[in-house]
């Protein structure tokens, strides 16, 4: 064992003399603090603040690098008297170190060994010339010497130390002096004591050591530091750090989901902080505003909540609030994504495709009365929310009050898989099905969408018609990824009418959270059993959308679009408006007029309506066009031919009603039955049913095409009837 530490004295002098082959050239500083990777990067915000820190290597703890002259001088001093006394002395190897080694093992005395700070460096980067679980043979202690002496012929010494403490392990997983002052400590490097200096210097030697092994090398550490007396203060700042390993005191999370569905979207070896679009202010206020709501109807069973916030023209996310945090079950999972059923967030597509397609304006009369459809077998029979009807309402009224059967009626008029394909183009990809799928509940919002999408599809909505998708980046913009999904008119009617607080007023009063100080377009929604509650609303600048509920699906109780998630949006919208409180509706576009508009029988009171322009009223239009509607089929009747009675002898009944449940008898209307005109509505039809898929229209007088129903016959009529009377 002597000879060996001879060998070695030799070894190092050799060294120390320039003499022999070096090995390869060390990896210069620059490039060592280049490829330096914390073990927790941070999500940034628009302006460079940190929203979340998220653990991307769960096999150590390590932070940001910290300059030498970030680091306190007590754990400077401290570390050099632990580890290298002559660390500025030396050159790489302190040969005075190992003549004293090897005297120790002459004597057969325990030696602490010879390894300065420039050769634990070394073994730090090169993991072959790490000491494994027996001590180090001779060539390869001669290895890390060539190594450390290489390093200090391109490193400065203020070099060598600032890379060792940013890659020495303290305790435990705890690499870096960054780490081990705000993991173990909570504070940073900069601001550590004496006596904390002492106890993260006593850990580099042994990190797993005994808590009282480690005591007494601080202990002696301290003495030697001319601080001896501290042992009180030394207990205290140890049972801290005792209790401390793997907390971080300063760990900022205020956008937990956002930062794992950025992180988990870009390149694992990308070793970087991510910058986003968010904003932290608004993710706060966000934050915040859906916490306390939550809290104050939480004995309602209501305990998750999510909020977007988005810029209307650069389509950039200001604030994503997956969940309410510690006030759920869940706290990691993401409301923002996730799929629920729409409720009536879905109605102002509808009512845009049928303003589109011109077979609606927003002064057309539907009817809000009993309806029955056939569906799968069984009888589908809307309701609306207040479980009444109000008989003859115009699209403006059934849109702002949020009324289900005319819109149901509008459905059928329009058809389930045109809605479908529609709902698709302004980005609601979950709506994977056909619409005859959903059937006439997909007016109602029996489709799975997530805020995401609810969102985005509203923000169309705000921006005339134009849909592309999200962004979190700031200042890159898409052109080719944006698409018109809806003409500039359309996404301008129903704007109008979301806006306008006096139609919605019967149903939600005029003082509600859906009433702001500016111009503002707004819709609730609920789904069944009050499972989810939403509300997703524009100004012209932003759109906010809230969504309440349960993750565990469990319903609320008595929770309405007012009450769950509304006061929410409003709250965050009139804080995105603080500045911009004199925001007013955009101009009206080209092809949009306003003309004033009398209803039959005083249904709604006279006002200036607007239209796309072809479509205002005609001074001699027929009041009861406005006010028909087929009962007789029931849409999605199937009719089945018996053969064995005489053809002559089996119709199929048409009937038009006025609202107040008349039959029609107007040769200002008449049927049409697949494309062929079958005469004027003069009381009840009967037709002779041939086998087939059937669409039965009124028209009016002035073209206007009203709701339509489909139906279905099955079978073949007998060529050769039979003698009924013989049966």
């Amino acid at each position: 064992m002597g000879l060996g530490a001879l060998g070695l004295v030799a070894v190092a002098g050799v060294m120390l003399r320039g003499d022999g082959a070096t090995t390869s050239r060390a990896a210069a500083y620059e490039d060592v603090r280049a490829a330096y990777c914390p073990s927790d990067l941070n999500l940034l915000d628009r302006n460079g603040s940190v929203l979340e820190e998220v653990r991307v290597d769960s096999s150590r703890r390590r932070l940001g690098w910290t300059t030498l002259a970030e680091i306190s001088p007590a754990l400077q001093r401290a570390v050099l008297l632990s580890e290298d006394r002559r660390f500025y002395d030396h050159r790489g190897v302190d040969v005075r170190a190992v003549a004293a080694a090897v005297r120790q093992n002459i004597r057969g005395a325990t030696s602490r060994g010879a390894s300065t700070i420039s050769m634990q460096l070394a073994a730090l980067l090169r993991p072959e010339l790490r000491r494994g679980s027996s001590p180090r043979s001779l060539m390869a202690k001669w290895r890390q010497m060539r190594a450390a002496w290489d390093i200090e012929t391109s490193w400065t010494k203020q070099q060598v130390l600032e890379a060792y403490l940013n890659l020495v392990t303290f305790r435990s997983e705890i690499q870096g002096v960054a780490a081990a002052s705000q993991v173990l400590l909570g504070k940073a490097p900069h601001g550590l004591t004496t006596v904390e200096a002492a106890l993260l210097a006593a850990s580099l030697r042994s990190p797993n050591a005994g808590a009282a092994a480690l005591r007494d090398r601080a202990v002696t550490l301290l003495a030697a530091l001319d601080a001896a007396g501290f042992e009180y203060e030394l207990d205290a700042v140890f049972e801290r750090t005792r209790h401390a390993v793997g907390v971080s005191a300063l760990r900022r999370s205020l956008a937990p989901q956002a930062a794992r569905r950025l992180f988990s979207a870009r390149e694992a070896s990308v070793c970087e902080d991510l910058h986003s679009s968010l904003d932290a202010d608004t993710q706060v206020i966000a934050t915040e505003s859906l916490r306390r709501h939550l809290l104050a109807i939480r004995d309602r069973s209501v305990r998750d909540g999510a909020v977007v916030v988005v810029d209307n023209p650069s389509g950039e996310v200001l604030a994503y609030v997956g969940s309410s945090g510690d006030l759920s079950a869940a706290a990691q999972l993401d409301g923002v994504q996730a799929l629920r059923q729409a409720g009536s967030t879905l109605k102002p597509f509808l009512y845009a495709l049928a303003f589109q397609k011109r077979l609606l304006t927003p002064a057309t009369l539907l009817e809000d009365s009993p309806l029955q459809l056939s569906r799968d077998g069984g009888i589908f029979e809307p309701r609306d929310y207040e479980a009444d009807f109000r008989g003859l309402v115009s699209v403006r009224t059934a849109l702002a009050g949020s009324l289900n059967v005319p819109a149901v009626r509008s459905l059928e008029l329009i058809g389930e898989d045109t809605f479908a394909d529609a709902l698709r183009e302004f980005g609601f990809d979950s709506v994977t099905r056909s619409g005859t799928f959903y059937g006439p509940s997909l007016a109602l919002g029996s489709a799975d969408v997530s805020l995401w999408q609810l969102v985005n599809a509203y923000r169309a909505l705000a921006n005339r018609g134009l849909w592309s998708p999200l962004r979190w980046s700031v200042g890159e913009h898409d052109d080719e990824a944006t698409r018109r999904v809806v003409d500039e008119g359309p996404a301008y009617l129903v704007s109008d009418i979301l806006s306008d607080r006096g139609s919605r007023a019967a149903t939600f009063d005029l003082d509600s959270p859906l009433s702001t100080p500016f111009w503002s377009a707004v819709k609730t929604g609920t789904s069944n059993d009050m499972r989810d509650n939403w509300c997703i609303g524009f100004s012209s600048r932003y759109t906010v959308g809230v969504w309440v509920g349960n993750f565990s699906g469990e319903p609320m109780r008595d929770v309405s679009g007012v009450t769950g998630a509304a006061p929410v949006w409003h709250e965050v919208m009139s804080w995105l408006q603080r500045n911009r409180a004199d925001d007013a509706a955009s101009s009206r576009p080209r092809g949009v007029i306003d003309a004033w508009t009398a209803f039959a029988d005083d249904v709604e009171a006279p006002r200036r309506e607007v239209y796309l322009e072809g479509t205002e009223p005609a001074a001699t239009s027929s009041a009861l066009a406005t006010r028909a509607r087929i009962v007789t089929p029931v849409s999605g009747t199937v009719v089945a031919i018996d053969p064995d009675i005489p053809a002559q002898r089996q119709r199929v009944v048409f009937i038009a009603e006025t609202a107040a449940g008349r039959p029609i008898e107007d040769a200002l209307l008449r049927w049409r039955l697949d494309g062929t005109d079958l005469g004027a509505v003069a009381g009840p039809l009967l037709w002779s049913p041939t086998p087939g898929h059937h669409t039965l229209d009124l028209i009016a007088a002035d073209a206007q095409t009203l709701p339509s129903v489909s139906f279905e016959v099955r079978g073949k009529l007998s060529a050769e009837p039979r003698n009924v009377a013989a049966d």
